[in-house]
């Protein structure tokens, strides 16, 4: 009796499959509560295996950092080389309802902001950092591209706000849990922002 054989994963597929099992645990429930062996059941392997390739908690929840970066970036970068009006990406980035998104459990993003307040562990420290730090490089390409274009402003320190719209982001559970209307001022910080990035006076003649 003859049967067909199953092909088994090379190395890299075998991380790559465990990295999105974990993207999946971890913005779901965060990295205190997600477990490896919640990883491991989702792709049908027992836990040592999540352990041989990953070493531990910690090493794996970095990888799922830098990884989701990785993807980020890459759609950023495509999206710059486009000719998508960087205006309208910047309502879409500074929309109320999209930065509460951005935090769902269960988003790419809810990683990040997971990420953000881990302390005392030097692996995803540093994947944080280099996470941001990547964020950075490339809104300001984005950016940079819709000051050539014409669609901000001409003396807009691109570098300066893309820092400035990261941190709007990172911030918005901060203001959702202490503003005494929160919504109305999601508005105006959005309002306020595209105007201030968008505003064509700039360097024109009195």
């Amino acid at each position: 009796m003859t049967g067909q054989r199953r092909t088994r994963m090379t190395a890299d597929e075998r991380r790559e499959s465990i990295l999105a099992a974990a993207t999946e645990v971890f913005a779901e429930t965060g990295y205190l509560r997600g477990k490896t062996s919640a990883v491991a059941r989702k792709i049908g392997v027992s836990e040592p295996v999540v352990f041989q390739n990953f070493g531990n908690k910690a090493t794996l929840f970095a990888a799922v950092v830098d990884r989701a970066a990785e993807h980020i970036c890459r759609m950023v970068d495509r999206v710059t080389t486009t000719d998508i009006p960087i205006t309208g990406l910047l309502k879409l980035m500074l929309d109320p309802e999209h930065l509460q998104h951005v935090h769902s459990a269960g988003t790419v993003g809810a990683i990040f902001a997971d990420a953000a307040t881990i302390t005392g562990e030097p692996d995803i420290e540093a994947a944080t950092r280099r996470a941001v730090q990547r964020f950075a490089i490339a809104i300001t390409t984005l950016l940079d591209r819709g000051r050539a274009d014409g669609e901000l402003r001409p003396d807009l320190d691109t570098e300066a706000a893309a820092w400035w719209l990261l941190s709007l982001v990172s911030s918005q559970r901060f203001r959702r849990a202490t503003a005494l209307d929160p919504d109305a001022v999601e508005a105006r910080l959005a309002d306020t922002t595209l105007a201030y990035l968008t505003d064509m006076r700039a360097d024109s003649p009195e």
